[in-house]
């Protein structure tokens, strides 16, 4: 069964790396969508897949790579849009 969420990530996230850390766990679990820093400091995730894989990043995520300290996420289910890679995109 496919998932599609958006993830609002709250913390240190930029500056460390986050965004490159979830394109490659992303890449791993085959998972479609984009992540971008937004002005207010927090990193937008849009991530469309299985819905296993979907739930192991979202947990990846939570934790972050090694410099990031995650306070929050916001998670809210989204319409499949059908992304045909994962992408870092720029504000």
């Amino acid at each position: 069964m496919k998932k599609s969420v958006r993830v609002y990530v709250n913390g240190t996230v930029q500056g460390v790396f986050f965004r490159n850390f979830v394109k490659e766990e992303a890449e791993k679990k085959d998972i479609r969508g984009f992540v971008r820093n937004l002005e207010d400091g927090r990193v937008e995730i849009f991530l469309e897949g299985d819905n296993v894989q979907v739930d192991e990043l979202i947990e990846i995520c939570r934790k972050g790579p090694k410099h990031a300290q995650i306070r929050n996420l916001e998670i809210k289910p989204e319409k499949f849009q059908d992304f045909k890679q994962f992408k870092v995109l720029n504000i």
